[in-house]
């Protein structure tokens, strides 16, 4: 399926002069003198930190600039990392790096990844960034940043602030990760209908209070928060800075009781739908609860705490039930009951006598839930005016009976029959929320997800509170055909209380007078609403005069839901055919309006076009948290920037002589275990080459490095062949895992892909990719179908080799090859199959001697006090010749490696991917 690309190009600031070629030329002389910033070990000073931030009748538009130096006398990466609200477009991304400016415009993504081919193609520097296509809350990005140079960072992104339990909340992530010698948060807010109230929480905590200001009229306000370089430390001696979270702006606007209002300005029309003076609907609500053994612990503590305070706001009128699941599906009543408090503390008491275990049976659950619900319908037993929903709580995937997610959305869709709503709460990173989405917008549902710590109780009764207060059931919203055209959705299966409905499309200014008489709400418990037309004139003379009011806020809004739109209709398309067409509106629309979608990557460029990033989406959205990140050097040499030498090394031709010592060259200084798996270990100084063998059991994981000094773990897991040959079942690496202590990630190689993971968060590439990840200063580049070299700043650096093996052979499998060079800096400390010989043991070999072949030679060898019979023959480095491997010479250690390594081969298996090796 299509998908499209965003190029984005700055427009419209102060600092900015536009070139002949109709690019912008940013310049850094406007920061005046940058002295006293106060800088971290690692020398890098933030000049400044500002967001400024616009609401023009809901539409929020947002800048985020960081202004930072490298006073180092070295290049290193710095880093601009922000969280974007989710559900945000992003619209505009530069870079400026002493007056080099990267930018960049929409472009169609087969297109785009064309020019990011051809700048590969050509030797430019190229990097691909790897972001999450669900929830694309963080945008990041890593240069590298020669000594003494500026850099200035600078992201948009506009959104709809949606109004949830009688409050609009504008959420600003601030995070600046160091102190500024100048920070500003800006806020400004202007509504038409005017303002109720403004008010900022102690969201950044109670170091910050006093210094928020907060400016209201009638219909606008100004909010500023500006610390002093003083005011933003932790304390009066602290480097570090306390500002570390969200700036939070909660406002309402003043209503009319009808409740509706209606804003009309240059050529489109928003309505914004919000009654209150209604009585609440009673409901039929049916919690559905994941039990499974994942859902141990915290998550289950606070699921329940949750779970009692939610039944004890049930009113008398509701009706509820209770179903909880693992690879059973239990019902606390096989009926919906009245909320009555006998059967409230029932309720309270069966919840608290759960004990999570077992597998996920998501599919049998949801069908319980709708089987009760229809039941009790067809039976006469709910309330004509009542509104019926089931809210789903779980955190993990299913396990038990049916699996496949589509069948799972096509059977709940199928038994719902949009009688009722589903409602979804994922709980934690690794549950699919793109699918909790999916299924809970195809059944006039929504889903959120929340996370598995200590908020997790008061964040379940926040989002029950969204949904508590039922005010109207299947709204219908009529307007004259006369006066509009392109309005978005215009039917709504509920209300709930303090939320707020909002329609936008284009309309014929000429025909004015049928909105005024002709616009009405209808719903299936109420009479007629009619709707409030805000003077147009009136407005457009408001809007003009405001020098801070966003002009194109009708457009954006209607352009903002329009797209939303279409993302949920694509989920929920039954064709492929509609998916199709659909999703070629959505590239339209992003073309037309310069806006990222989560079908949108990102190609940015500099004028010169000699370094290009494209950020892209995975494949698989759930493989991936937050996004990885691009390391790029002004006027890069060529395109092997980051990966050491010894990965990048051409093929040596070896003649055999009996006990030569190995040259001294790159493609033979290594340390390496490959195929099967043969050992390899290089020892410097005498410029010898040590081979050995390992024959162990799949599924078993074997130490290679474990340096609690430096906090580095290197482990490979074992795969066996299809089956023995000659009584023998040859094994593999089949995955091999980095742990990175100190920096906090770990890095996972299959045969399939390549994960870092930081925490709960992770993002993955695949061996059908080509591009790096940064983190941390650790660059993972990946060569595509063929290896990954991962860098760990000027310190050491590992390359993994993919053998690929044709599919249907009968025994190979593919596998992995792991190569590290001796020159890795490990500590004194370092063990392991590999990493005990950081420290280069005293080799002797002497009495050399015929062999039972004449092309290998035995020869004694004493190592560690001990006497061994050694073969002298030929191993294969794959690092040039993937298939046929070029020759190595080395002396060949029998009884996997005894002797040689300190002692037995099982002393290195340990439990986990990411395991240190214990000590003896």
């Amino acid at each position: 399926e299509v998908e499209n690309l965003i190029d984005l190009e700055i427009d419209g600031f102060p600092s900015s002069s536009k070139t002949r070629n109709g690019r912008y030329q940013r310049s850094t002389s406007d920061w005046g003198y940058v002295g006293d910033l106060v800088e971290d070990d690692d020398k890098i000073g933030l000049y400044s930190y500002k967001v400024q931030s616009t609401i023009t009748s809901r539409l929020a538009n947002t800048m985020i600039q960081a202004k930072m130096v490298n006073n180092a006398k070295r290049s290193q990466h710095i880093v601009f990392d922000v969280q974007v609200p989710k559900g945000a477009f992003i619209d505009n991304f530069t870079m400026d790096i002493n007056g080099i400016t990267f930018t960049s415009k929409i472009r169609e993504k087969s297109e785009a990844r064309k020019m990011y081919s051809q700048a590969k193609a050509k030797g430019k520097a190229a990097g691909i960034v790897r972001s999450n296509a669900l929830d694309m809350e963080n945008f990041k990005t890593e240069v590298n940043v020669p000594p003494g140079m500026r850099i200035q960072f600078e992201l948009h992104y506009h959104e709809m602030i949606r109004r949830k339990l009688s409050s609009y909340e504008h959420v600003i992530s601030v995070k600046p990760g160091r102190l500024a010698k100048h920070m500003e948060v800006d806020v400004r807010i202007i509504e038409p209908q005017g303002l109720r109230y403004v008010h900022v929480p102690n969201s950044l905590g109670d170091h910050f209070d006093g210094i928020t200001t907060i400016s209201k009229g009638e219909k606008k306000a100004h909010v500023s928060f500006k610390p002093t370089m003083a005011q933003q430390r932790k304390c009066p001696t602290c480097s570090s800075t306390a500002v570390d979270g969200n700036f939070v702006v909660q406002y309402d606007v003043n209503r009319e009781t009808t409740g509706g209002e209606l804003e009309i300005f240059n050529g489109y029309f928003i309505h914004f739908f919000a009654p209150e003076n209604l009585d609440p609907l009673p409901k039929n609500i049916l919690f559905v609860i994941d039990v499974s053994g994942s859902m141990w612990g915290l998550k289950m503590k606070q699921t329940i705490e949750a779970m009692k305070a939610i039944l004890s706001e049930l009113r008398a009128a509701d009706q509820f039930s209770l179903i909880d699941f693992n690879h059973n599906v239990r019902c606390w009543r096989d009926n919906l009951v009245s909320a009555t408090p006998a059967q409230v503390e029932d309720a309270k008491k069966y919840i608290q006598t759960i004990h999570p275990n077992g597998g996920t049976n998501i599919n049998e659950a949801l069908l319980r839930a709708t089987f009760i619900l229809n039941e009790a319908q067809n039976l006469g037993m709910l309330d004509p005016n009542s509104v019926s929903m089931i809210v789903l709580v779980s955190d993990g995937d299913p396990t038990v009976g049916e699996l496949k997610l589509t069948t799972i959305q096509k059977n709940v869709k199928q038994s719902i029959k949009d009688e009722f709503s589903l409602f979804c709460l994922g709980i934690g990173f690794d549950v699919d929320y793109d699918f909790l989405q999916r299924i809970a917008t195809d059944n006039r549902g929504m889903a959120q997800r929340i996370f598995g710590n200590q908020e997790t109780s008061a964040q379940m009764k926040n989002f029950y509170n969204q949904v508590s207060t039922p005010l109207l059931k299947k709204i219908q919203f009529n307007y004259p055909q006369e006066s509009v055209s392109d309005v978005t959705q215009s039917s709504f299966h509920n209300y709930f209380g303090g939320s707020e409905i909002v329609v936008a499309g284009k309309v014929d200014t000429e025909n004015l007078q049928h909105l005024e008489s002709i616009v009405t709400a209808t719903a299936a418990n109420a009479e007629l609403v009619m709707e409030t037309l805000r003077d147009v004139e009136e407005l457009d003379g408001f809007m003009k005069k405001d020098k801070y009011a966003d002009p194109d806020f009708t457009k954006k809004l209607w352009a903002y839901l329009t797209v939303n739109q279409m993302l949920a209709e694509r989920n929920t398309a039954p064709t492929a055919a509609l998916k199709r067409n659909i999703t070629k509106s959505i590239l339209q629309m992003s073309l037309d309006h310069h806006i990222v979608t989560p079908f949108t990557a990102m190609l940015i460029e500099n004028a010169e076009k000699d370094e290009i990033m494209l950020a892209d989406q995975p494949k698989d959205p759930r493989r991936g948290c937050c996004p990885g990140t691009l390391g790029l050097t002004p006027n890069a040499p060529n395109n092997n920037k980051g990966i050491p030498a010894w990965a990048n090394v051409t093929a040596v031709p070896v003649s055999f002589m009996p006990e030569q010592r190995s040259p001294p060259v790159s493609s033979l200084s290594i340390n390496r275990v490959d195929n099967d798996p043969h050992f390899i270990i290089h020892l410097p100084k005498s410029q010898r080459n040590i081979c050995f063998n390992i024959n162990s059991e799949p599924g078993k994981i074997l130490n290679l490095v474990s340096d609690p000094g430096t906090g580095v773990v290197v482990n490979g897991q074992l795969i066996g062949a299809k089956k023995t040959e000659n009584k023998k079942l040859n094994t593999y690496f089949g995955k091999i895992g980095f742990y990175f202590k100190n920096k906090g990630l770990k890095v996972e190689i299959t045969t399939e892909t390549i994960t870092l993971k930081e925490g709960s968060y992770g993002i993955t590439l695949t061996w059908s990719d080509t591009g790096h990840i940064i983190r941390k200063q650790l660059l993972i580049s990946v060569k595509k179908a063929s290896n990954v070299t991962i860098t760990v700043g000027e310190e050491m650096s590992f390359m993994v080799l993919l053998h690929r093996v044709w599919k249907n052979h009968p025994v190979n499998v593919d596998f992995l090859g792991i190569y590290i060079p001796p020159e890795n800096q490990f500590s004194p400390a370092a063990h392991g199959l590999i990493g005990q010989f950081a420290s280069e043991p005293e080799v002797y070999i002497h009495h050399q001697r015929p062999g039972q072949a004449p092309e290998k030679p035995q020869a004694t060898m004493e190592v560690k006090g001990n006497k061994l019979t050694v073969t002298r023959g030929l191993q294969k480095d794959y690092r040039t010749d993937r298939v046929l491997g070029t020759d190595v010479q080395c002396w060949f250690v029998h009884n996997s490696g005894k002797g040689f390594i300190d002692g037995h081969y099982k002393d290195y298996l340990v439990p986990h991917l990411y395991s240190f090796l214990k000590k003896p």
